[in-house]
């Protein structure tokens, strides 16, 4: 896990060094939220090629590994399995790789598809972390939903391959450049593969290890909206924050005095950043937390319905 860590932050300096030195795209003009800035104006086959080719190949070597690793019954461990060390090898290949597709053909997938999907893959991971945690640390200020436990256990069981998906899926998504938000997020993908290239580990379930992925996207989010310059920050932090409040917190085995001083600096946080405009805005706290919330009772009850529908069919085959 460390070594993996310490591979994340170095990588990340290498792609911040080595950037400058690769060619210069002329790109089009930032036509607003929904446009990608970062993609060729003149896009051609091998460059789609090189970047949908090399995201299949590395979708499909992920999942097969998460395949095999079921099918052997692998038993969580302290140390590694041998397919550990091949997601880990795997993992550092394509890592490297992306910055060589970079250099030479640049775009990724954003080319092709909408800027939307690459968020969602990351939401839809967020979404599904909540659901499969239930029966841990619950949903509201540590209260289980009884309704997410039978899909919760189906989801614990699947979920490497939507996780993998999401962030095989955002980290070809964009191109190996090196502006603060890229690079913080691309620090943030390599330490989602470190977690992925975990599982079936001690580590892979370490309650501290998750939320310190978890509560990263707080951070990312963040830097990001501020960059953008925009004013929207407040809404990306308290949003995350107010996930670590209602949700997260309550699985860290915090005593209550802890659980009361984070809900005190939230609440003051709050307010006092958008107090001096007469909290006319302080609904915005509620729409990240919203989303989530409902996305994971909305994905809950298609699970649901998928599970009852293949217990039908077994029932009548």
């Amino acid at each position: 896990m460390w070594g993996g860590v310490v591979f994340s932050l170095l990588f990340v300096l290498v792609v911040h060094l080595v950037r400058p030195f690769l060619p210069e795209v002329d790109f089009t003009l930032d036509t607003g939220a929904a446009h990608y800035y970062w993609k060729l104006p003149d896009p051609n086959w091998i460059s789609r090629a090189s970047a949908w080719g090399s995201y299949l190949t590395h979708q499909a070597f992920l999942w097969i590994l998460i395949w095999k690793a079921q099918r052997d019954e692998l038993s969580y461990s302290t140390g590694l399995h041998r397919v550990n060390f091949l997601a880990f090898a795997g993992n550092a290949v394509f890592v490297i790789w992306h910055l060589f597709q970079t250099a030479f053909w640049y775009d990724g997938l954003a080319q092709d598809v909408s800027v939307w999907s690459s968020q969602w893959s990351v939401i839809i991971m967020l979404v599904l972390i909540l659901h499969m945690e239930n029966q841990r640390r619950g949903i509201f200020f540590g209260k289980k939903v009884r309704f997410l436990s039978e899909t919760g256990r189906f989801v614990r069981k699947y979920h490497g391959y939507v996780f993998s998906w999401a962030i095989v899926y955002t980290f070809w998504f964009h191109p190996m450049e090196n502006t603060s938000g890229h690079l913080i997020g691309f620090f943030y993908m390599f330490m989602l593969m470190v977690q992925g290239s975990l599982f079936f580990t001690r580590a892979h379930v370490n309650r501290y290890w998750n939320f310190t992925l978890e509560i990263l996207v707080l951070f990312h989010g963040t830097l990001v909206a501020m960059n953008q310059g925009n004013g929207m920050w407040p809404m990306f932090f308290f949003g995350f924050a107010g996930l670590f409040i209602v949700t997260q917190m309550h699985g860290l085995g915090l005593k209550r005095w802890h659980r009361w001083v984070f809900l005190g600096l939230y609440c003051g946080g709050a307010i006092a950043i958008y107090g001096p405009d007469g909290l006319g805005n302080l609904h915005q706290v509620s729409w990240i937390p919203v989303t989530e919330y409902v996305a994971m009772f909305v994905f809950a009850a298609l699970i649901w319905v998928g599970m009852k529908m293949a217990s039908w069919k077994r029932t009548r085959s």
